[in-house]
This record gives structure tokens, C-alpha cells and sequence, in this order.
């Protein structure tokens, strides 16, 4: 890729306000189930375990299976029809979601979110290495990583908030309608995007399994299922824990945990990013932030899941919230670099593929079990003891990203 085929000043800032905007409602799709979990199961007369197979499950494993073609089609292909396309896909299944009537149909328009999701990263930074100069990669991946948090943050608000005035159907039909317009934008800002020359190089799969093959890469992808399984029944119950163990409305859930993941997530994206860009130039230390801040994460979300009080409970769950939004300009930034050129979305596929297939398939679905054995066996808070598998697993996303970290060093 030559100098002069990236993008500079206005234009750049378009296309990251672009790709931003798709983060944003990505996550608003993917998140708006959660806050509207205590609704949905009420009117559709489901089970702790069933919200944990539509949240979780149904979602995961179509979006795992398709990260490497759709990475393929972005790496050899047309980053921008692939973002494009995969936006149109989840913004209109987003839509048809708020017209289930029961379980099944649901879990069939969350698989179809999924198809388009699995797509956006990957064909995301993708276009990030076409268009922004690799000095800037780290910020420009934390400012598109950013949509995540903010776009758990209206989620969370305004999904509670319209969920409360008009009904779980319309904060669905309303989002999906919206995403339509973001992909109309990145449209335009991208430009046209060539296929790269495929002449040569060796099968997808065969360069995908090297990859991850690498000592370093393991241990990262390690990381990344441990993150996933933290981070997954975290965002899928924290808000019914709200609801049930501290007497919080959704409206009131969605903008105590929405609006801090929000602030949160701004400071742990565009710090991550710029923290990460200064590892990348000292050629060091890639991961011993994300390690430093998982660890302490382990402590306080135990201390929150115990707190009496609920002022205290929101507050504990602040450092988790900032350690899942810091480590991700680092984890995509260092795959990038163990990848080499050309292969970024294989690289954020695989990284995706550990934090999205294992932990959210599971994660949200040992919560819902272990929730409904305590609820049948009389005990109380039984949703806080089947969450206590979230500091477990930051434990041990600490120990794989310093791991990782050695790896690299050495």
C-alpha cells in the first residue's frame, strides 16, 4: 500500500465518522436484547435460559461462522461492499426482530443480526489499513472501537428509556430503520475499494491456522476467549441484576450502567488507542496495560456483585467496564502486527472468533442456568452467583494477555 492511497485530513475524519457510526449501531443491535431481556421475557412468556440462548448462543455461533469468509472477501476483496452490505443485513433483521411472537422467530432474526455483524469488523479495519497511515492505526481503531461503548451507552438508555414509553418492538423496528441510513453514509465516505492481488499467496484457511500456530498468537487468542466469556454475561445480565437485586427500573438500569459504560468505554478506547500507538513505536509492553487492568477488574466486579448498596455496585463495575473497551485497540492492533500487511481482517477475525464463539455462547447461558437453579432451589441472589463467572475469567484474560505480552518481547 503506498502513501498515497491513504486518506488525509477531511477525508479521513469522514470515513472515521463513518466507520464510527457503524460501531455504534452494531453494538445498539447487538445489545438492545439485554436491556430489553425483562420485557421481551415477559410478553413472550420465556425462561432465564431461553434469554440466555437468544443473547448469547443463537447469535454467537452464526457470527463465528462466518468471520473468516466475510474477513476473506474484505482482505481479497472490497472492504467497503462487505461493511456496506453486512450493515444492511443486521439494520433490517434488527427491525424484524420487533415483530416475534415467540422463542424461535427471535432466535431466527438474532441469527440473522449475527450474519450481518460478523462482517463489520473484520471489513472495518480492513479499510482502516487501505486508507489511514499506520502511525495513526492504533488511534483510528480506538476511535471505531469507540462506537462499542457509546453504542452500549444508548442501547442501555435509550433502549430502556423507549422500551418503557412504547414497547421492546419499537426501540427494535427504530434502530434497524436508523442503521439503514449509517450504511448510506459509510457508502459514500469509503470510496471505492479495489480487490488486492490474491496471485500467489496461499489459501485463506492454511495462513489463518499458521497464524494462529504462533506462540504469540496464541496466547493472545486466549486472551480473547477469556475476555469474551467475561465479557459476554456481563452485558447480557448486569442490567436485569439491576433490576432484580437493587430494585432499578429499565429506564433507570439502562442510564446508570449505559450512561458510566459510555463514559467509560470513551476513555478506555481513545486512551487504549493512544497508549497502544506509543507500545507499537517502543516496540514493547503491547499488552502489559490491558494484563495490569483485567486484574484489577477480577477484584472489584466481585466486590460489585456483593455490595449492599446500589450506588456502590455501580460504581465496582466501573474498572471492568474500561478494561473491556482499553485492551481492544491493543488486541486488534497486535494482531495486526503478528498478521503482517494485507491480512488485518484475518487477524481481527480470529481475534473475534475467540471472543465472540466460546464466551458469549456459553457465558450468558451458565448465567441463565445457574440463575434458575438457585431461583428453584430458594436461594437468594442467585443471578449475582451465576455472574461471579465474570471475575474469573478477567483473572485469566490478565494472566493470557501478559503471556502474550512475553511472547512478543522475546
Amino acid at each position: 500500500m503506498t502513501g498515497a492511497a491513504y486518506f488525509t485530513g477531511p477525508r479521513a475524519a469522514v470515513l472515521l465518522a463513518a466507520l464510527f457510526a457503524i460501531s455504534v449501531f452494531a453494538q445498539i443491535d447487538r445489545i438492545l436484547p439485554f436491556i430489553l431481556a425483562e420485557a421481551i421475557k415477559a410478553e413472550l412468556a420465556l425462561s432465564d435460559t431461553q434469554v440466555g440462548l437468544v443473547t448469547g448462543l443463537a447469535f454467537a455461533v452464526c457470527y463465528t461462522l462466518l468471520l473468516l469468509p466475510l474477513a476473506r472477501l474484505a482482505d481479497r476483496g472490497s472492504p467497503r461492499a462487505v461493511l456496506v452490505g453486512c450493515t444492511l443485513v443486521w439494520s433490517a433483521m434488527t427491525a424484524l426482530g420487533g415483530a416475534a411472537t415467540g422463542f424461535a422467530f427471535l432466535a431466527l432474526t438474532r441469527i440473522g443480526v449475527a450474519v450481518g455483524e460478523a462482517g463489520a469488523v473484520p471489513s472495518a479495519h480492513a479499510l482502516i489499513a487501505r486508507r489511514i497511515a499506520p502511525e495513526r492505526r492504533g488511534l483510528a481503531i480506538g476511535i471505531f472501537s469507540m462506537g462499542i461503548p457509546l453504542g452500549a451507552m444508548a442501547g442501555f438508555a435509550l433502549g430502556g428509556a423507549v422500551s418503557d414509553a412504547w414497547g421492546w418492538r419499537t426501540a427494535l423496528v427504530g434502530a434497524g430503520m436508523l442503521g439503514v441510513l449509517v450504511a448510506l453514509f459509510a457508502l459514500a465516505a469509503a470510496g471505492p475499494t479495489l480487490p488486492e492481488p490474491g496471485a500467489g499467496r496461499p489459501p485463506y484457511l492454511r495462513e489463518s491456522l499458521r497464524l494462529l500456530a504462533a506462540p504469540a498468537f496464541r496466547w493472545l487468542f486466549a486472551g480473547a476467549i477469556a475476555t469474551g466469556f467475561a465479557a459476554a454475561p456481563f452485558y447480557a445480565f448486569v442490567a436485569p441484576f439491576l433490576i432484580r437485586v437493587h430494585g432499578f427500573s429499565a429506564t433507570e438500569a439502562g442510564l446508570a450502567f449505559g450512561g458510566l459504560q459510555g463514559l467509560m468505554g470513551i476513555a478506555g478506547t481513545l486512551l487504549g488507542g493512544r497508549a497502544y500507538d506509543r507500545a507499537a513505536r517502543a516496540g514493547r509492553h503491547h499488552l502489559r496495560g490491558p494484563a495490569m487492568l483485567f486484574g484489577l477488574a477480577a477484584v472489584t466486579t466481585t466486590a460489585a456483585l456483593l455490595a449492599p448498596d446500589s450506588t456502590m455496585a455501580v460504581a465496582l463495575l466501573a474498572p471492568a467496564m474500561f478494561a473491556f473497551t482499553y485492551v481492544l485497540p491493543h488486541a486488534f492492533g497486535t494482531a495486526h502486527l503478528l498478521a503482517g500487511p494485507g491480512r488485518e481482517a484475518m487477524a481481527s477475525s480470529l481475534i473475534l472468533i475467540g471472543t465472540g464463539l466460546v464466551g458469549p455462547a456459553l457465558g450468558p447461558l451458565i448465567v441463565g442456568l445457574v440463575s434458575d437453579a438457585a431461583a428453584g432451589a430458594g436461594l437468594p441472589r442467585g443471578l449475582a452467583l451465576g455472574l461471579m463467572i465474570v471475575p474469573l475469567a478477567s483473572a485469566l484474560a490478565a494472566l493470557a494477555c501478559r503471556a502474550a505480552d512475553r511472547r512478543i518481547a522475546a
